[in-house]
């Protein structure tokens, strides 16, 4: 079995170097599996080490962050290699060599399937690992979909040369591939730790993240925050003749308080109308935009 085994780096080489160092350690007892590694340097400042033969690196000419660098780095693959399997996972540990089989073996089994690997077990801090579950239900809500995958995955070679075409994948690797209809299933794996240094997913990165995987429904979004507008505007319709028929026909309203509810609706509905007519926009210039196609601009990004 042949893996290509795509690896986004920024300046985090120590690990690199430990994870690769892990990972043939691993396949030394599997004698049908060969590796051949991709690491994408997003335009790292500190000094690359040295690395084996079956090691290639492809610099990249600006820093564009790992969710692009690993789209690259498919992009790259597709057209230079071939392989049974690329892997795609983190260099600095979390995502760990030992899985790499389990990936594997789920991948042969559930043939021309993405298989992810979804963490049981996270070591960040509480306040990380709470707005963490707050995005993802976030997620579900404004899509309709599921998320509780990063990238670490088995993508089965010729399912590839589909993937690099899938415009989302340049924002958000995985909410890509959720949006693209490509069959996908996930196994459950312990998340490891560090190598060398801290993370740099801070609170600011993942809500960038965040924002990144949600943009991918950018036109799913804009409807439902469009349905939302319709009810509210019928809500307050509703009320305006609810206070219309108190003020008329009880004799419970207080004077002056018909006026001021009824107003209050009326700016509801008109605020209602403005953000309906700019996200009808929205989805209308989303819809015929030219969206960006990674496999037909990625080398404009390798230096």
């Amino acid at each position: 079995m042949k893996v290509n085994l795509l690896i986004p780096v920024f300046n985090d080489w120590e690990s690199c170097a430990q994870l690769i160092t892990d990972i043939e350690k691993e396949i030394s007892f599997q004698k049908n599996v060969s590796i051949r590694y991709y690491i994408i340097d997003d335009c790292s400042t500190d000094e690359r080490l040295d690395f084996p033969p079956n090691v290639n690196v492809i610099t990249l000419n600006r820093n564009i962050g790992h969710q692009r660098a690993i789209a690259i780095g498919l992009c790259y693959i597709n057209d230079n290699a071939s392989s049974d399997y690329v892997i795609v996972m983190d260099g600095d540990g979390e995502d760990k060599a030992s899985d790499i089989s389990a990936l594997l073996n789920k991948a042969v089994l559930e043939k021309d399937k993405i298989i992810f690997g979804t963490r049981k077990k996270r070591y960040e801090g509480f306040w990380f690992r709470f707005f963490y579950v707050l995005y993802k239900q976030i997620y579900r809500l404004l899509t309709g979909k599921k998320i509780n995958f990063g990238n670490f995955c088995a993508i089965p070679f010729k399912k590839v040369n589909n993937l690099v075409f899938v415009s989302d994948i340049w924002n958000h690797f995985s909410g890509g591939i959720i949006r693209s209809r490509l069959a996908y299933t996930s196994i459950d794996i312990d998340r490891g730790t560090r190598y060398h240094g801290k993370s740099k997913m801070n609170f600011f990165a993942l809500v960038i993240h965040g924002l990144s995987a949600i943009a991918v429904y950018t036109d799913v979004l804009a409807v439902r925050i469009l349905i939302s507008t319709f009810g509210l505007i019928t809500i307050s319709l509703i009320g305006i003749f609810v206070v219309t028929g108190i003020r008329f026909f009880t004799p419970l309203a207080i004077p002056g308080w018909a006026s001021f509810v009824v107003l209050s609706f009326l700016i509801l509905i008109f605020q209602a109308f403005l953000i309906s007519l700019l996200l009808l926009f929205n989805v209308l210039n989303y819809r015929t935009q030219r969206h960006f196609i990674p496999a037909l601009e990625y080398k404009n990004f390798i230096a």
